[in-house]
């Protein structure tokens, strides 16, 4: 259920008096980041790369995990034990593929295969077993753990990226939010003018001091303000809901912006001092997000390179183990033992070869993606630096030209004064005056919105 934001003012910095003083309505930029950042279902979601990514190693580890294994068979048939065998071992698998064996073997019964005839006490054993081709110095559960490691950065890359693309997306909708309201009071302001313009011409009129058509043309100018107004009310609504989009509290408690709630008023050196945009020069691309994460998908394709060209040696497996009956299991005897070889290798070795060659295949495309990446980046973040400063001056070419108006408007309503100008030439400057200053704020706008696209491409998370 939707909770008004005016909830928010027992949270934010300006706190209420409760003995009726007036709190402050402004709703900061900073504490609305401080509730995307902290509360924002798709900033918890970016989170939850980090648990899987330690999930992942996890299950990876997993695949050396020593290992209990136990098989018991027996046939008794016509009151005859035909042969109880018991087989039981402890692996405890390590890294290169060597594994360590222990076990314990009891056979009896009359009709128990020789091979399998055993001491009456059973017979234990301790054995290691090598491979010398294939799977010495990787496998696949090698490779599972190094790609794991490798994963968790890349994870962590693509959870900041996402971070990021939900702030910018937030800092976004606050920016509308700032324009529209912006927008409203200028209207607002301007047809109180326009109605106070109107009540004075219409004294006139009856006073004999101006013609009844004069009424018209003010009347108009209301009628054109209030349409603005509506509009620019229109707007605000729908700036208010998108930016409640990104409000929310905990357990997942969305919030909608109340009417009581304004924005802050001087943002610029707000936005830079928290997206950190006079830092961001001296950041190297090397450690941008994006570049992390292609760098780490390349070093998994490696990996698995590594791994495919393993596949081209031949499987040799090399197995000793010592026997010995439990009563005797310190007095050793080396040659009490049993050994085991394992040799295999295809003879065009295709499929192998095949896979090595896609494995480089992968890797080289994948470093195609990384050197257009660097220089994108490179080239998009000198495209918006340049933007930056064209919309400085742009603002300030735009502030002067706001002054120049008001010096116009009001030696216009002085001459006016003096029956010297008309209503007409007044409100044509007025209406300069307000295009002028819709400007600004769409100036304004578009600057904001400058700083944070500079942001989202360094995508350095707060």
């Amino acid at each position: 259920m939707k909770i008004k934001l005016i909830v928010l003012l027992l949270f934010i910095g300006n706190s209420i008096s409760i003995f009726g003083q007036t709190a402050s309505t402004e709703f900061s930029y900073n504490e609305f980041l401080g509730y995307v950042k902290k509360y924002h279902p798709l900033v918890k979601q970016a989170n939850l790369k980090i648990n899987e990514a330690q999930a992942n190693l996890l299950q990876a580890r997993g695949a050396f995990d020593p290992k209990i294994e136990v098989d018991f068979k027996e046939k008794q048939f016509k009151n005859t034990a035909y042969y109880s065998l018991l087989n039981s071992s402890f692996k405890i698998p390590t890294w290169y593929g060597i594994e360590l064996k222990a076990g314990f073997d009891n056979a009896e019964g009359i009709y128990v295969n020789p091979e399998n005839t055993l001491p009456n006490k059973g017979l234990t054993s301790f054995g290691i077993s090598v491979p010398l081709g294939q799977g010495l110095f990787i496998d696949e559960r090698m490779a599972a753990i190094r790609k794991a490691k490798i994963a968790s950065n890349l994870n962590s890359a693509e959870r900041n990226l996402q971070v990021v693309e939900v702030i910018y997306n937030a800092s976004v909708s606050y920016m509308n939010w700032k324009r529209s309201f912006d927008e409203i009071k200028l209207y607002e302001d301007y047809l109180k003018n326009a109605l106070i313009r109107y009540k004075g011409v219409q004294i006139l009129i009856k006073e004999g001091d101006k013609p009844a058509i004069d009424s018209v043309e003010a009347a108009i100018t209301v009628k054109t303000r209030s349409l603005n107004l509506e509009n620019a009310k229109l707007k605000y609504t729908k700036a208010k809901l998108e930016l409640s989009n990104y409000l929310w509290l905990e357990n997942n408690i969305p919030l909608e912006v109340n009417d009581l709630l304004q924005p802050e008023e001087l943002l610029a050196k707000t936005i830079k001092e928290t997206l950190k945009i006079n830092e961001l020069e001296t950041i190297s691309l090397e450690n941008h997000s994006k570049i992390k994460a292609l760098d780490a998908k390349i070093a998994m394709l490696k990996v698995d390179r590594k791994l495919k060209a393993n596949l081209l040696l031949p499987k040799l497996d090399l197995s000793y183990t010592y026997l010995s009956e439990p009563s005797y299991i310190d007095n050793y005897r080396f040659e009490d033992y049993k050994i085991g070889l394992n040799f295999s290798i295809p003879l065009f070795l295709r499929k192998e070869r095949g896979s090595l060659k896609l494995a480089n295949l992968k890797i080289e495309d994948t470093e195609f993606v990384l050197q257009f990446e660097k220089k994108n980046l490179e080239n998009k973040i000198k495209s918006q630096q340049e933007e930056i400063t064209s919309l400085e001056i742009q603002q300030d070419f735009n502030d002067a030209l706001l002054n120049d108006y008001k010096i116009l408007l009001n030696a216009e309503e002085r001459l006016f004064e003096m029956g010297e100008s008309s209503l007409f030439v007044i409100n044509s400057r007025e209406n300069s005056l307000v295009s002028s200053q819709i400007n600004d704020i769409v100036l304004e706008n578009s600057y904001f919105i400058a700083l944070l696209s500079l942001y989202k491409t360094f995508a350095n998370p707060l």
